[in-house]
């Protein structure tokens, strides 16, 4: 937990923005390749209605600039190039060497002090990322940060031959959220929780169908693979996580889980989003739901979420927005509460 001794200077974020790529892809696409129906049933891989893919050559540095757009819109051109801190998280990276945090700032023609590639967090990036700016800020002369959250891999990796079979395949979605958080008390960002559970780690099981490793060549297509018993664990994990960083947060900050404004979590199905706000005894209303419209955008979920739910004008200015997720199969949580006050 980062600490919130009254006496640091006050971060806020103070706006949000998205991008959702291209068209929106129907089921329809996957059901004629599917072979497993005992797995497509099964609570963890139920499809959303569409979900949107990336072509194949848009990269994440396209994205992110598409996402930016309204914050350049709404704020000016130099609140994003003079930004000083910047954090990425790239779903998947298409130079496995090199982040592509060096090209965003180059695209957004930014200099900033701090550039930063998170590859871990999943899921709970953005939450983390919030974590990261806020004591960056804190702790030095950085005055504004951009963080940055790209999920890119249902269009490039989820309709290759292979993997267009499997059951996982139809529930990811493409997008990118973004946020921008500068040292003011216009939207403060109330707490942050995050917590590691390394006793679950490398439970996510990356590979190719084969022996041959990713970066090798030969047969065989790479994607997380799944298995029944490792749903069941990671089910659990999820739907215990969740709703304990968030409601360590409330505890935080002085509220029950119930009256919070708006709660925004990752979307990986429509269990987990039940059960999370049941857990909060939240209604749902109160629980931005986008699984149906984009699938399980990973990262991306929650700041293409808020801010889907923002334009919408359903948050309002002075209610408290909490944020959050679980990473993997388990291995990392987090949450933010933030006092909501950016710009539509």
């Amino acid at each position: 937990m980062e600490s919130t001794d009254p006496g640091l200077a006050p971060v806020s974020l103070i706006d949000v923005a998205s991008y959702l790529p291209g068209e929106p892809v129907s089921t329809e696409y996957f059901t004629p390749y599917m072979r497993s129906a005992r797995m497509a049933k099964n609570v963890m891989f139920r499809s959303p209605a569409t979900r949107h893919h990336v072509d194949r050559e848009e990269t994440s540095i396209d994205m992110v600039a598409r996402a930016v757009e309204p914050l350049v819109e709404r704020h000016g051109a130099r609140a994003i190039s003079e930004v000083d801190v910047l954090l990425t998280h790239t779903q998947l990276p298409y130079n496995p060497i090199v982040g592509c945090g060096p090209e965003v700032a180059r695209r957004l023609g930014m200099r900033p002090s701090t550039v930063l590639d998170i590859q871990n967090s999943g899921c709970a990036a953005f939450v983390y990322m919030m974590q990261l700016a806020r004591m960056i800020l804190r702790t030095t002369d950085a005055r504004s940060a951009l963080i940055a959250t790209i999920q890119n891999s249902a269009g490039p990796v989820f309709t290759q031959p292979d993997i267009r079979k499997l059951a996982q395949a139809p529930v990811p979605g493409d997008g990118c959220g973004v946020g921008l958080l500068v040292k003011s008390d216009d939207a403060p960002i109330l707490d942050v929780e995050t917590r590691t559970y390394p006793e679950f780690a490398g439970d996510m099981d990356f590979n190719t169908g084969s022996e041959r490793k990713w970066w090798e060549p030969g047969e065989g297509q790479p994607c997380v693979s799944f298995t029944e018993s490792k749903i069941t664990k990671v089910f659990a994990r999820g739907n215990r996580l969740v709703p304990e960083v968030a409601l360590a947060v409330c505890d935080h900050i002085g509220v029950k889980g119930r009256d919070i404004d708006t709660f925004v979590t990752n979307q990986p199905n429509r269990l987990f989003l039940r059960n999370w706000h049941d857990a909060l005894e939240l209604p749902a209303e109160r629980h931005p739901d986008t699984f149906d419209r984009c699938g399980n955008l990973f990262a991306a979920g929650i700041p293409v979420t808020l801010d889907i739910e923002n334009q919408a004008g359903r948050v309002r200015n002075g209610s408290i927005v909490l944020m959050s997720a679980f990473a993997h199969a388990g291995d990392f949580a987090g949450a933010a509460a933030v006092r909501w006050g950016a710009a539509r």
